[in-house]
């Protein structure tokens, strides 16, 4: 989910302590929980899940039955509490397990439904500790509660808790990131033949000696830094450091400049080979509709999410929101959107684009091995995997003979918002489709149309199907050229709106061209507002913006359209203008939005900026296009003002925590991080989610982004943000 978001109210962890140090005490604190201590018994803690609340040696103690599904199927808790919007809180408690290695799931929220929580923590129990956070709350209420879950273990144990507190009006914490070294660096490696750029966080206005060493501390260069003043991303004064003439292999060098040194990285060739399938590799465990195997993703395995077999509806026969159509459509498969359990359309039209077009416009990825349940059957395994979004993109189209044919359903998704964590299997959720739109009718008319010319040779049938599909969307979508996602349908998935679909109509009516060679769609694309317009701004392009899909598939694919050399001027153009922003910018980046406002999804989008100039190089071979794509990787990889790899698995410090419902890890140490390879959404200045407009309130550009499960708004994984690190990835391992 990103670029909208949701009602539920998780509010924000500024603090965590355990093992201790209690807390200084404040005059205005005031205790919400009623005998935390069990002085006086058990009373007014209450124990569901058939449990009995027992007191031994002064604590509270319950035997957790085994074989329960959901961590709520199990708890003790006390409700009636008061909570007040805005003020601060410090939640604090001692707890064990007995056997060591449970989870309890330690919450505050409303006691009467729809049970919103406001605060959550998932601590690993073992022997007693005590535990303490700080959070501010996001609701009024008197119909609070205080609660441990403890329920979703196959097997029964034992819970003890003591000293429960929840106290009002205690100061905020200051959240300060740590970011390391000041000496910031691509984590991963620079190529040996390729620029090598890195950023000096100083005081200094004077040029600094830096000094290039090896993991053994031989120095092996040496310069001197650029002063680069203050840097308007971060806010900080920064140098720059060009150790571009050091060209040998190595691994574990580090930069040292005033008085620090770098974290280690690697100079090699073929450094972003293993990426190039890592990337790739994450669609298959976002997969709906299908088991992911063990044997194919140890440590990811999980059931078939939304086949119809309980607690799941299931998207079997999904029928519409109330009011919308009177049929149902079978719509199982697809990838999960991004860390809910949605799938939408428009964003996996843009994300299907990027897979086909890595495949199409770079050879190599014809023989990237994902090791799929597909694989070996002689289609190449990208093409495989982007089918299972396709034939979903498909299935949402209505069938002739019903109101609306041939127009697509923009989304399907929960009734209502689903808490973290919870595995595809286990949303009990009605599902439900939401009305038809332009936009998504023509991401499927563009992408139909693309896979009819690239799975032809492979599977003529499902080509010839697919530009059928693809035909008729355009021509609903001509007919309907304004029914728009509402902004308002937020409920239970993102709205995804959008009311400017000028460039959906030509992207899809580019790729309808370069499929059939058509006059009529020849005609579309050249008098197309877009055709002729500068569509390279601060976003390239993203599943709102689409114009520069087109250009780009028209620029790098043969074809016969006139005036097509100011088609590929134009991308080169574009190229030039992130190009001209890099050289600006001291940390290397090709994205300078209005006002330091940074996007939703920036990482994407920078990605995707860089995606541009790989296509410049393609059009051009000048090699000032492959050092601003190598540059511009660095960012992702380090060489920002947090000083962390964007990049799950990549790079000494990286995000591993991000928003996911089943790569829940932060939450519940049973589920695993991120697969390997998942770009997080980076740095948002909008901070919509409460863990960022907690802890985040004020942060200038670059620092908008906490590694935290909760914040969906900075931290996210999707789908087409990952396929823009596999489009720009694929290109780099190929062509650099």
């Amino acid at each position: 989910m990103h670029l909208w978001e949701r009602s539920l109210k998780i509010a924000t962890v500024t603090a965590l302590v355990i093992a201790g140090a209690a807390a200084p005490a404040y005059a205005e604190e005031v205790e919400q929980v009623v005998n935390g201590g069990f002085d006086n018994g058990a009373d007014p803690f209450w124990a569901n899940g058939g449990m009995t609340i027992e007191l031994v040696d002064g604590r509270a103690c319950v035997d957790v039955p085994g074989g329960t599904t959901n961590r709520w199927d199990a708890a003790i808790g006390q409700n009636d509490i008061d909570l007040v919007a805005g003020e601060t809180y410090r939640f604090s408690f001692d707890a064990s397990g007995d056997p060591a290695g449970h989870v309890v799931r330690a919450i505050t929220g409303l006691s009467v439904s729809p049970y919103d929580t406001y605060f959550e923590q998932s601590p690993v129990l073992g022997g007693l500790t005590h535990y303490e956070y700080t959070f501010t709350a996001s609701t009024s209420t008197a119909q609070g509660q205080v609660a441990f879950q403890v329920g979703g273990s196959p097997d029964p144990w034992r819970f003890c808790v003591d000293d429960v507190s929840l106290v009002g009006g205690v100061p905020p914490e200051v959240y300060e990131p740590d970011t390391g070294p000041r000496v910031r660096v691509n984590q991963v490696a620079y190529l040996p033949d390729g620029p090598k750029g890195a950023t000096l966080v100083t005081s200094s206005t004077t040029a600094l000696p830096w000094e290039l060493r090896t993991a053994a501390g031989a120095v092996v260069a040496r310069g001197t830094t650029t002063p680069r003043g203050t840097d308007v991303s971060s806010g900080q004064n920064v140098h720059t450091i060009d150790f571009g003439r050091f060209r040998k292999n190595a691994t574990g060098l580090t930069l040292t400049a005033d008085g620090e040194t770098s974290r280690p990285f690697d100079i090699k060739p073929g450094a972003y080979d293993k990426l190039r399938t890592d990337a790739l590799k994450l669609y298959y465990t976002q997969r709906s509709g299908i088991e992911i195997r063990d044997d194919l993703r140890p440590g990811y395995a999980r059931p078939a999410g939304h086949v119809d077999v309980a607690p799941n509806r299931g998207d079997g026969a999904v029928p519409c929101q109330p009011g919308v159509c009177d049929y149902t459509l079978d719509v199982r498969g697809g990838w999960y959107d991004a860390g809910d359990h949605g799938k939408y359309v428009v964003n996996g039209g843009i994300s299907v684009w990027e897979l086909l077009s890595e495949y199409e416009h770079n050879k190599g990825s014809r023989k990237v091995n994902l090791t799929i349940p597909e694989s070996g059957n002689r289609v190449p395994d990208i093409l495989d995997e982007a089918r299972w979004e396709l034939e979903f993109l498909l299935s949402m189209q209505v069938p002739a003979g019903k109101p609306n044919a041939g127009l697509v359903h923009h989304k399907i998704h929960d009734q209502a918002w689903t808490g973290l964590p919870l595995l595809p299997h286990l949303d009990p959720q009605p599902r439900e489709l939401h009305p038809v739109s332009t936009a998504a009718t023509l991401n499927v008319a563009a992408t139909a149309a693309q896979a009819a010319r690239l799975y032809k040779p492979f599977d003529a049938a499902f080509a010839a199907r697919a530009l059928a599909a693809a035909r008729t969307a355009y021509d609903a979508a001509k007919a309907n050229p304004a029914l728009y996602a509402p902004v308002s349908d937020g409920t239970g998935g993102g709205p995804y709106n959008d009311d400017k679909v000028t460039d959906e109509f030509y992207w899809a009516a580019a790729e309808l061209y370069l499929t059939t060679g058509e006059k009529r769609y020849a005609t579309d694309v050249l008098a197309s507002p877009e055709h002729t317009a500068d569509v390279f701004g601060p976003v390239a392009f993203d599943w709102a913006v689409t114009a520069a899909a087109a250009k780009m598939d028209l620029a790098l694919t043969p074809n016969r359209l006139p005036g097509l050399s100011a088609v590929k001027a134009q991308v080169v153009n574009g190229a030039e203008e992130y190009l001209a922003v890099q050289r600006q910018h001291p940390y290397g980046v090709g994205y300078a939005p209005t006002n330091n406002v940074w996007d939703w999804g920036s990482s994407s989008i920078i990605a995707n900026n860089l995606v541009v100039i790989a296509a410049a190089h393609r059009i051009t071979g000048k090699d000032r296009y492959r050092d601003g794509l190598l540059t511009g990787l660095d960012y992702l990889f380090g060489r920002n003002a947090l000083n962390i790899s964007y990049v799950t698995g990549y790079g000494e410090v990286n995000a591993n925590n991000q928003h996911s419902r089943w790569y829940a890890a932060q939450l519940d140490p049973s589920l695993p991080h991120p697969p390997a390879g998942t770009l997080s959404g980076g740095p948002n200045s909008s901070i919509q989610d409460p863990v960022a407009q907690n802890l985040l309130k004020g942060c200038t550009g670059q620092f908008c982004f906490i590694d935290d499960i909760q914040s969906w708004s900075t931290n996210e994984l999707t789908i087409n943000w990952n396929a823009a690190l596999a489009h720009l990835i694929g290109y780099v391992a190929e062509d650099c």
